[in-house]
């Protein structure tokens, strides 16, 4: 006998940015890519999925609550090894060159050569704190179709606030009867795909800063971990992505 399965609704998955620094998401070279940080999103989505970044209180450029960072369709989803060999091989920009001149090669968020087990990191962004998390969400995720804002962010209108969290973890089942507005609003904007704005925060425009968001990065990611997708008063869980 045969069993069809209707195909899923795309999930929209939204999270508050603390740092947008242009590593994570990693917006360059014509595909967005989350790599790093957001251990349980990257872990769960699937092709066709959003994935929405929303400013926070206390961003570098200010209180930013309500607006969005960034948004991209999921196109490709790789475990990291693969995209490990897939960047060396097709978009080797993507591997942090170190001693570029270029941020943008500096904030190369393929940072784990998997040539070798354990993996080595490469010189990057990340530190030894940052391992443990960054590995723990085995997949990157990929867009050749999203909008990156940056510093220059979009207010959401009123009626798609209620996807915004602050603070650590996401909502995704939660969000699931603004999906179909919050994409018919994004996709009205009179923009182009692609970047209208620059990181909000230059990791390397002072000493140690780079250290302190590598640690804030490790905190946060462990805190995700831990609170995964806010909860609401007598909901049930989603199932849709649990055990992937």
């Amino acid at each position: 006998m045969i069993r069809w399965v209707a195909e899923l609704p795309p999930t929209l998955y939204s999270y508050c940015i603390p740092i947008d620094d242009g590593a994570a998401p990693n917006p360059y070279w014509n595909v967005c890519t989350l790599a790093i940080c957001k251990p349980v999103i990257r872990r769960t989505a699937r092709v066709g999925d959003w994935i929405a970044g929303t400013g926070a209180k206390s961003s570098p450029i200010g209180d930013i609550a309500g607006t969005l960072v960034y948004a991209m369709k999921v196109t490709g989803v790789m475990s990291m090894p693969e995209y490990d060999a897939w960047t060396l091989e097709h978009l080797p920009e993507k591997v942090p060159a170190w001693g570029s001149r270029d941020n943008r090669r500096r904030l190369g968020d393929s940072i784990y050569d998997f040539s070798s087990e354990p993996p080595r990191q490469r010189p990057s962004v990340h530190g030894p704190g940052n391992i443990q998390t960054d590995l723990s969400g085995e997949n990157v995720l990929l867009s050749d179709h999203f909008y990156y804002f940056g510093n220059k962010p979009v207010p959401l209108p009123d009626q798609l606030l209620s996807i915004v969290r602050q603070g650590q973890g996401h909502r995704s089942w939660s969000n699931q009867p603004h999906a179909g507005d919050f994409l018919s609003w994004l996709e009205a904007l009179p923009l182009h795909l692609g970047l209208h704005g620059s990181p909000q925060l230059d990791l390397f425009g002072s000493d140690g800063l780079i250290d302190s968001c590598a640690e804030t990065r490790a905190k946060c990611a462990e805190e995700d971990e831990v609170v995964g997708e806010e909860a609401e008063p007598d909901s049930e869980p989603n199932t849709t992505h649990m055990g992937q």
